[in-house]
């Protein structure tokens, strides 16, 4: 099968009438629609073969409901895709890159080589040995990437530092709004606090009128104007709205329908409700966050496909670490959400009062700078490869310098027969994660970063379950030699690409969704419970509601969102496999330093669990023994809320019995949801570290107790 893109799009009437275009992206574009170009393609008839095998998802359908309603594209000719079209599709793009790469450098390229891996990467991804992050399963391959040349789509995450910002000006807001259009979570500082007066517009000069294209760029556009009629004091901005499509519309490329303007009109008007009161002043930490926080809070609202935020701040700023105490600050609880906060914590700091901050909800989190500009893995010697971090990602598995993205593939463990097996996956592994990094963006900002560091992050899922079975020893000696392995490739590859060596190589990634394909648990997490429901969003109008109800699931509408429906699948994840209540604040932070210690040369992404009546008093005492072993770390409470449709809910095993005694196999094969709204989680996953919703209802019932309390 040869991949059919939507030939509605003019690529040359883009070039010539999209002024907002950068003209890197221009010149990427002409140069994918060079007609003399042969593509790769892997041969039909190998394709053919896996087109007749059912795919082993994991969790009793779980997982193709996951792949059906958040990766698999619409065919302009022939429904959805079916796994062994999408598994083409993303190996075919990977081999596309490399092969336009050699051959732009008059290198030698040989299709019968390159048929040969890309069959046994095939072969991998089919059946999840190995599996690319979301964004590239949804967007490699796609006319995302071979028309329109958007490679910065394929990434995870990023950072952007706001230490500059008396020169960047707008840069640090409008890439974090262009990165999360991509599907991109962006992580950002607060250090450009105190460095900029906010002018305001000059209402003395004739305003400039500004018709919005109705396009990712030009909706950056109109905040790039108006943040900047702010910053230098020149003329106020008037916004025309009327080329915006209107709400409903269909919005191609990126799936999702159309939100119509409303969500920008709202966010030019609080960005000036936000910057009026900053005016003739110092632009303050608060600004900062309230700006990108607005600018998610508009993205999420426009129907991109996810997002999500992490704020850094100075550990020292009572401002910074109030942003989400909602009885000081009430106009921020209606977009606060939108980020997660984390402070850059100082070696050797007193973490007393974060720590009773974290005991009450949860924030904020912490990341260790110094640890992550000094060490790969903590158990090697320091050698400050990354000594121009600043930042890192919004689960923080990554270090990253300003305007750097970070691409991640993910390696279930519960996949392979044995270490063999998995030393070999890795190779493929790596060598996506490497192939993704040849992809200029249309920030030259990034590609000076990106060319230079390469850096990547191969990650592993189904640990809980691994040292269930085979014990943390033989984890250990997994983890290292596949280390080794992944640096031998890195030269192998570096070298043939004639590309730098990755700056770094391995993390350890939060997961979830990629993972629920597989049936692995996610990251180094434990599950909720032995037995559990998880509960899955989709919207009311659906089509894949009606096979799920024919399979006998259990459905009702999500009282949280009455636009959507909840369907709840029974899932048992392993013999004997003990829940996060079972393993102790201390247990879990051992294994995220285990973990940084033998696998991640880049970070482990963590959410500790914790008990705050037994456990709470302990935190600061754990935060001073780990700060040592760790890059960076958040941590929750653990209580026993009566919140209603959570994603995850333990049961017992006669429970998950009586459940599972009436379902059939969902089928799926007739449904095409081209059209349908995406109905966003809000809780983390492996894309990109979404809003935690137990964390948000936890917020809102802990500003209600203390309203309450206040009262008596």
């Amino acid at each position: 099968m040869v991949w059919e893109w939507d030939k509605s799009w003019d690529w040359r009437k883009e070039i010539s009438e999209n002024k907002y275009l950068s003209s890197v992206q221009k010149r990427i574009i002409e140069r994918l629609h060079d007609s003399s170009y042969e593509y790769f393609r892997l041969e039909d008839s190998f394709v053919a073969k896996y087109g007749k095998i059912k795919p082993e998802f994991g969790f009793n359908g779980l997982g193709e409901l996951t792949y059906m309603r958040t990766y698999s594209r619409v065919k302009p000719s022939n429904g959805n895709e079916k796994w062994h079209d999408t598994v083409e599709r993303v190996v075919n793009g990977t081999y596309n890159m490399q092969k336009r790469w050699i051959l732009d450098r008059g290198l030698e390229w040989s299709d019968y080589k390159a048929q040969e891996s890309a069959q046994e990467m095939y072969d991998k991804i089919f059946n999840m040995k190995f599996l690319p992050p979301g964004r590239g399963i949804w967007a490699m391959g796609s006319e995302i990437t071979e028309e329109r040349g958007l490679y910065a789509a394929l990434n995870n995450c990023a950072f952007v530092s706001t230490e500059n910002l008396k020169n960047d000006l707008d840069l640090p807001f409008t890439f974090l709004m262009d990165m999360s259009m991509l599907g991109v979570g962006v992580g950002f500082d607060t250090k450009g606090a105190g460095t900029l007066i906010v002018k305001g517009p000059d209402y003395r000069r004739d305003a400039e009128h500004f018709v919005i294209p109705d396009t990712r760029e030009g909706w950056v556009e109109s905040v790039r104007r108006q943040i900047q009629s702010y910053f230098l004091g020149i003329s106020p901005i008037n916004f025309s709205y009327e080329n915006i499509r209107p709400a409903g519309k269909l919005i191609k490329g990126f799936g999702g329908k159309s939100s119509g303007p409303e969500p920008l009109q709202e966010l030019h008007e609080n960005i000036s409700r936000v910057l009026d009161r900053e005016r003739n002043r110092p632009i303050t930490a608060t600004a900062i966050v309230d700006l990108e926080n607005l600018i998610g809070k508009c993205v999420v609202a426009g129907n991109v496909r996810r997002t999500a935020e992490i704020a850094f701040g100075d550990p020292n700023s009572e401002e910074f670490l109030d942003l989400k105490n909602y009885e000081r600050n009430p106009e921020r609880k209606d977009y606060g959400w939108t980020s997660n906060n984390s402070i850059f914590a100082e070696l050797g700091m007193n973490y007393d009062e974060v720590a009773e901050r974290i005991r009450i909800n949860g924030e904020p989190g912490l990341a260790w700078l110094e640890n992550m500009r000094a060490y790969g893995r903590m158990g090697d010697p320091a050698n400050y490869k990354d000594k121009k971090a600043k930042g890192g990602n919004p689960c923080l598995e990554q270090s990253l310098e300003s305007y750097e993205l970070c691409d991640l593939v993910e390696n279930p463990l519960n996949r392979h027969k044995n270490k063999e097996d998995f030393l070999r996956t890795l190779k493929f592994a790596y060598m996506f994660a490497k192939t993704v990094t040849l992809g200029e963006t249309h920030w030259q900002e990034t590609n000076r970063v990106l060319l230079r560091n390469r850096r990547i992050g191969c990650s592993v899922s189904g640990i809980a379950q691994f040292i269930n079975e085979r014990g943390i020893g033989e984890l250990k000696d997994w983890l290292r030699e596949g280390y080794d392995v992944v640096q031998h490739y890195d030269e192998i590859y570096s070298d043939w690409l004639t590309i730098p060596r990755s700056i770094k190589t391995t993390s350890v990634k939060p997961s979830g969704t990629v993972s629920l394909l597989a049936g692995a648990t996610p990251g180094v997490h434990y599950p909720a419970s032995e037995y559990y429901l998880r509960r899955v969003t989709l919207a009311k109008n659906s089509e894949l509601i009606e096979p799920l109800k024919k399979a006998g699931f259990v459905l009702e509408d999500a009282k949280y969102d009455k636009s959507s429906t909840l369907v709840e699948f029974p899932i048992h994840i392993g013999k004997g496999i003990r829940s996060e209540k079972e393993v102790s604040m201390w247990e879990q932070l051992s294994l995220a330093a285990f973990m940084q210690e033998h696998w991640a040369d880049n970070q482990v992404s963590c959410t500790i669990k914790f008990d705050p009546d037994t456990e709470g008093h302990q935190i600061s005492r754990a935060l001073d023994y780990f700060q040592y072993r760790l890059k960076g770390i958040s941590m929750l409470p653990s209580k026993d809320d009566a919140y209603e449709q959570l994603p995850y809910e333990p049961i017992t095993k006669e429970q998950y019995f009586e459940r599972i005694k009436n379902l059939s196999e969902p089928d799926f094969s007739d449904v095409r949801r081209g059209d349908e709204d995406i109905v966003p989680e809000k809780f983390c996953n492996n894309d990109v570290c979404e809003i935690n919703l137990e964390t948000t209802l936890r917020e809102d019932k802990s500003l209600k107790s203390r309203k309450t309390k206040k009262r008596k």
